[in-house]
């Protein structure tokens, strides 16, 4: 399965029309996402213990995407930009809404809301080189093949989870997801909507998202 055949949506192009003014954006919320991606791997194996196949293959994920948030703040050095704090988007906790509490069901859909994240990302990257500068482009295509890895290593590890009908779960994520891409947003982020016109806000100085 590629990442077009499971989302439900691209990004639109009002989403890439605001990048060029919010490179700074980008690149902090992408390496904040990293981190984010990092914790969520390490979390899920400290809590699910009882497979050795999953355990390995998580702290591949996990080691993988500290990588690449060293990766991003190397980039951001060098182009001189500050790591400062932004407030988070809405969008893994739009998805994360869907997860239920009781187990396992809870593992499933911490693996697909992962496999649907990273899929998100990986369609982003493959969109953002043709808008950023070339030093960031050639960064972003050397991401894609990992992230693809990424969210087919979730579907696989959720469909070995569970006898259910895994399209029954991510029917709902996808319609999240595509909803939470497409509508305008307030902040521009990694993964935000699109502003549609709104001017950016000065980094630390909205709390909105």
């Amino acid at each position: 399965m590629t990442v077009d055949d499971l989302l439900y949506c691209a990004t639109p192009e009002s989403w890439l029309c605001d990048v060029p003014a919010n490179l700074d954006v980008l690149l902090i919320d992408h390496a904040n996402c990293e981190k984010k991606a990092a914790s969520t791997a390490l979390n899920l194996m400290y809590r699910y213990v009882d497979d050795g196949a999953m355990l390995q293959q998580l702290s591949r994920l996990a080691r993988e995407e500290l990588r690449h948030f060293e990766q991003v703040v190397q980039l951001m050095s060098e182009l001189g930009i500050d790591y400062v704090h932004l407030a988070s988007a809405r969008y893994a906790g739009g998805l994360r809404q869907h997860v239920r509490t009781h187990e396992p069901a809870r593992l499933v859909d911490l693996l697909l809301v992962s496999a649907v994240v990273e899929a998100r990302s990986c369609e982003r990257f493959e969109k953002l080189c043709n808008v950023v500068p070339v030093t960031m482009a050639d960064f972003y295509q050397s991401l894609l093949a990992s992230e693809a890895r990424h969210f087919q290593t979730y579907l696989a590890l959720a469909a070995r989870a569970t006898d259910e009908d895994l399209s029954l779960r991510l029917g709902p994520l996808l319609e999240t997801d595509r909803s939470l891409i497409l509508e305008v947003d307030t902040a521009f982020r990694f993964h935000s909507g699109p502003l549609a016109g709104l001017s950016s806000v000065p980094m630390g100085q909205d709390d909105s998202s």
